[in-house]
């Protein structure tokens, strides 16, 4: 996809690159190309991380470099969507505000300001009681199971449709739909008027999004583990960036992950039919990543969810050269 580099691995709708992001993707004919940037960072966490988490004493200055090329990429009605999570004062129960301060300073940011669309939480609900000495121990916090989810853009106005995110309705909504209902003035003062009776197929999501990430024994580490290689320890789920890519792009619409991982976004763009630009610094993080393609797959079986299943030859190391690589080293 990018003229002057070649890509460490393609597939039939997108390419993955190896190196740095803000060096990569500052290819000139990439400039106001992007539908949809879907990222989640390193977390400034307390503890160092494997896949290289930056202090929150630095985030913010680190992260708006990445800001500031985010808006060259974008077009005119593109979103950046940014999973983030919290992070906790070094020995006390009392939370950072480094996110906040990263949001507010990416709606300020002197000629690429963006406007935040809307927040969105992810609840998930299988996170594990941190950090343990105010939460197990003393007792005195609860546990962290939200991330939040910044959605930003260019224009008050980006690029969007519900529609696509459709819920279906509650059994409740149904029997409405079924027996009918009174317009009339509710004691909040909301006028539920006889267009609340349409049948619109289906609910409007919330800005809440509650997705377990209870991953353990998918294609993706089965063959990391077959392959010998490291899985990326913090991985969203799927329906994380398949909601956003649903909302906010149409099939052939071009998605970027600047900061890839294991190219969960790539593998749900793939999907979807949308094109994708992944970007990750961590050659293994790559290598591991390609196990989410089928063209990668070797043998004939399928699991149940339809997917080629990745089975290494014995004693040979030919994961990630299947059909399709264009891996240039």
């Amino acid at each position: 996809m990018l003229i002057h580099r070649d890509p460490y691995y393609t597939t039939e709708l997108g390419a993955a690159y190896l190196g740095d992001a803000r060096e990569i993707l500052s290819a000139p004919e990439l400039e106001g190309q992007v539908d949809l940037i879907m990222t989640s960072p390193p977390f400034a966490l307390l503890r160092k991380k494997d896949y290289g988490n930056v202090d929150a004493r630095d985030y913010i200055a680190w992260f708006l470099e990445f800001g500031r090329l985010f808006h060259r990429l974008l077009k005119p009605k593109g979103s950046v969507v940014i999973d983030i999570g919290g992070s906790w004062v070094p020995g006390q129960p009392v939370r950072s505000l480094y996110h906040y301060e990263l949001l507010i300073e990416l709606c300020k940011i002197p000629g690429y300001k963006f406007h935040l669309a809307q927040e969105f939480f992810w609840f998930n609900p299988s996170k594990l009681p941190t950090p343990a000495e105010w939460v197990t121990v003393r007792r005195e916090r609860v546990k962290d199971a939200v991330d939040c989810v910044w959605w930003l853009c260019k224009d008050p106005h980006p690029k969007a449709c519900n529609r696509k995110v459709l819920q279906p309705y509650s059994e409740s909504m149904k029997q409405l739909l079924r027996n009918g209902y009174k317009p009339m003035l509710r004691p909040s003062g909301h006028d539920i008027s006889s267009k609340f009776l349409r049948d619109n197929k289906g609910a409007i999501p919330p800005n809440l999004l509650q997705i377990a990430n209870t991953e353990s024994n998918s294609r993706y580490l089965r063959a990391c583990r077959q392959a010998g290689l490291k899985p990326h320890p913090a991985r969203y789920p799927a329906m994380l960036p398949e909601f956003f890519i649903k909302m906010l792009t149409d099939e052939g619409d071009l998605v970027v992950d600047p900061l890839a991982g294991s190219n969960v976004t790539g593998e749900v763009c793939e999907r979807l039919r949308r094109r994708w630009i992944a970007v990750d610094m961590v050659k293994e993080y790559l290598d591991g990543s390609k196990f989410r393609f089928n063209q990668f797959a070797v043998g004939d079986w399928k699991e149940a969810t339809g997917q080629r299943a990745f089975m290494i030859a014995e004693g040979t190391q030919t994961y990630g050269r299947g059909r399709g690589s264009s891996h240039q080293k």
